[in-house]
């Protein structure tokens, strides 16, 4: 992509993306995504009703007074991104694509981290996982994210759930947020590396999907091509039992996503690349 195309892409992701964080999602995501725990933040003379056990016993000794210690909320999180870069991202018949979709959403997401300064990281993976930039904080920081999110050329079509979550269990060695970006269309096992992952990290997973890969729609004879494997088939879709199958092999799909989703502990929402995403963030959001 031309120098300037990119820059204007990034300039209008992040017009767009920055106002929503700011005015949308930046209260639900500091309610949603807790720090840390309690760290010390100072000490001042014990009140009756105070708890005894947060009394301060050296400095009550040295002033000959009781004095108690408060704790504030650690606030500072790390949230990582692991964005699918697989070749069935480049996939969209309405509005966008899969991947413009994944962008303006991981954008919203870095955005709303620097608004209560967490430090932000990518994962982009492949069946493999293809590079990582490690958590920072600044607006800096999240506009090299959202040039790599547009720009961003993989080596591999493939798709491995697994492998990234190994990655991020791994290469994170603090509990961090980590939301994993992708349609979830793999023919890898990932149940076991998202368990181990979620017992490690807090893991939401973020499905996002097309409405043709739902319902094929009745236009006669069609070639269909993976843009993983490459293999290409012709199907026809006048057919009113194709188009079953079709929608009852995507619902199995789906409904086996949602069961490692939950068997996972892990959190998640569905975004569809024709339809608003604010809705279903902001509902993960509030069910935190």
């Amino acid at each position: 992509m031309e120098t300037k195309e990119l820059l204007k892409k990034v300039r209008t992701i992040e017009i767009k993306t920055r106002g929503l964080s700011r005015q949308i999602f930046a209260g639900e995501y500091h309610s949603a995504f807790k720090g840390k725990g309690m760290a010390f933040s100072e000490v001042r003379e014990y009140q009756v009703g105070d708890p005894i056990k947060n009394i301060d016993w050296h400095v009550t000794a040295r002033f000959n007074h009781p004095y108690i210690k408060i704790f504030e909320e650690e606030r500072e999180l790390t949230v990582m991104l692991l964005v699918d870069v697989s070749s069935s991202q480049e996939f969209g018949t309405r509005e966008r694509l899969k991947n413009e979709l994944v962008a303006e959403v991981s954008a919203v997401l870095s955005f709303s981290a620097i608004h209560n300064n967490d430090k932000i990281g990518v994962i982009f993976f492949s069946d493999k996982v293809e590079k990582f930039i490690p958590p920072k904080k600044g607006k800096k920081h999240i506009l090299r994210i959202i040039r790599e999110m547009i720009d961003f050329q993989p080596e591999s079509k493939g798709t491995n759930i697994a492998e990234a979550l190994r990655y991020l269990t791994n290469a994170i060695k603090k509990r961090c947020t980590a939301f994993v970006i992708s349609d979830f269309i793999d023919d890898n096992p990932y149940l076991d590396a998202m368990r181990i992952a979620g017992n490690k990290h807090d893991v939401v997973a973020l499905r996002v999907f097309d409405e043709r890969d739902v319902e094929l729609p009745n236009v006669g004879m069609v070639k269909m091509k993976d843009p993983e494997s490459n293999n290409t088939l012709l199907v026809d879709t006048s057919e009113k039992k194709t188009r079953a199958l079709y929608r009852q092999h995507y619902n199995a799909f789906r409904q086996k996503s949602i069961e490692h989703f939950r068997k996972s502990g892990v959190d998640f929402a569905e975004l569809k690349t024709n339809v608003d995403y604010v809705k279903p963030l902001i509902a993960l959001f509030k069910r935190r």
